[in-house]
């Protein structure tokens, strides 16, 4: 279900029409200012991420690694798979927890 969009060259607004098939024909119209003088332009898209990928390009020596909230406890989750431990519930609560924006009771910032 692709989703085109196009640029009106009478008042520059941009548009977006949804389709239900590739092979759908397709008649543009304007949103603002209804003219049919259209332009079919690049639609923005974002491309996904590994883990790996993420840690590359917020390596800690570009001091971005710890602004990414994914990256709280990864320290300690690697840890305690080195060692071929099992991670208590609490501290897997904690880490699940901050990453969800909620800070451990007794940390002040």
């Amino acid at each position: 279900m692709p989703i085109y969009e196009y640029k009106c060259m009478d008042c520059t607004a941009i548009t977006s029409i949804f389709t239900r098939s590739i092979n759908s024909s397709i008649t543009a119209v304007c949103e603002k200012c209804t003219s049919n003088n259209l332009t079919r332009i690049l639609s923005k898209f974002s491309v996904s991420k590994t883990i790996q990928q993420i840690h590359e390009t917020n390596s800690s020596s570009s001091g971005n690694f710890y602004d990414d909230p994914r990256n709280i406890g990864r320290n300690v989750e690697k840890s305690f798979s080195d060692w071929n431990m099992e991670m208590p519930n609490s501290i897997r609560e904690s880490i699940d927890a901050a990453r969800d924006g909620t800070l451990p009771e007794g940390l002040d910032l």
